[in-house]
């Protein structure tokens, strides 16, 4: 895409996108990065749908000005399925969104069992009824609406883990034993829940195959902006809150271990 490492504007509505974060970062280590949290709207799911989009363009719009990014990864399956559209008709930097991982999920599924576990805005969207309709692949698709584990994933970032209970209610639809066969695949429709995935590992009733789409939005990174031109960033990812409310003690030691600050 160029000859110097390019600016990366990373957006999602709270922290979630440090998930995919982590990997792009991985996968492009010298970039310039900006992390831009819209945790004023947070959680989005309360928000209404053409007041919501309103949002995210305008303040998307004015971090990719401020910032000069080259490259924007909407980390937000609510802001994607609603935005990403209107987002590049709008401005000429290149998008990246994240949507359910539907398609890989199925082509994986032995069992031919999956479920998608996700904020109750994205499953019920038709964006999602649609994905599986046109990738199922003779699949069982269950969506499950999660209620609070967005929340959760933030709590456990401030050092406020939810107790296991209230993790195992929220998955424990995700599971579906029938005719002989279980469940053994399902999708993280939410960037913020692999932030809870060690613990869903521990908790979940028997072994399944957690389908996460951080790994495949860093590979669609190098895909637009090239190969690494240098091993290790130029400087810290900047971290921005659209609250401007600043992080507590063991917030900004979680979001040391993800490179931001």
């Amino acid at each position: 895409m160029a000859d110097t490492a390019p600016t990366i504007l990373v957006f999602d509505s709270g922290l979630g996108g440090l998930t995919v974060f982590r990997e792009i970062v991985k996968a492009r280590p010298d970039a310039a990065y900006v992390y831009l949290a819209d945790d004023a709207a947070f959680p989005y799911g309360n928000v209404p749908e053409d007041e919501l989009v309103t949002r995210v363009l305008a303040v998307i719009g004015d971090a990719i000005e401020k910032h000069s990014a080259e490259l924007v990864v909407i980390a937000c399956n609510t802001a994607s399925t609603l935005a990403l559209a209107q987002l590049r008709t709008k401005y000429s930097v290149p998008f990246i969104g994240t949507v359910p991982a539907i398609k890989p999920a199925c082509a994986a599924s032995r069992s031919k069992l999956v479920s998608v576990l996700g904020t109750q805005a994205t499953v019920s969207r038709e964006y999602t009824k649609g994905l599986i309709r046109e990738f199922a692949q003779g699949c069982e698709v269950r969506l499950v609406g999660a209620n609070m584990f967005a929340t959760y994933a933030e709590a456990e970032l401030h050092g406020e883990p939810a107790p296991d209970a209230a993790l195992i209610a929220e998955i424990a639809p995700c599971f579906v034993e029938e005719s002989g066969r279980r469940t053994d695949t399902i999708v993280l429709a939410c960037t913020h829940y692999p932030l809870l995935l060690d613990r869903l590992l521990k908790l979940a009733p028997w072994p399944v195959d957690w389908i996460d789409p951080a790994p495949a939005i860093a590979r669609r990174v190098v895909e637009l902006v090239g190969p690494p031109l240098a091993p290790k960033p130029p400087a810290p990812a900047q971290m921005i809150f659209t609250s401007g409310v600043a992080p507590s003690p063991k917030l900004k030691a979680a979001l040391k271990a993800f490179g931001v600050g």
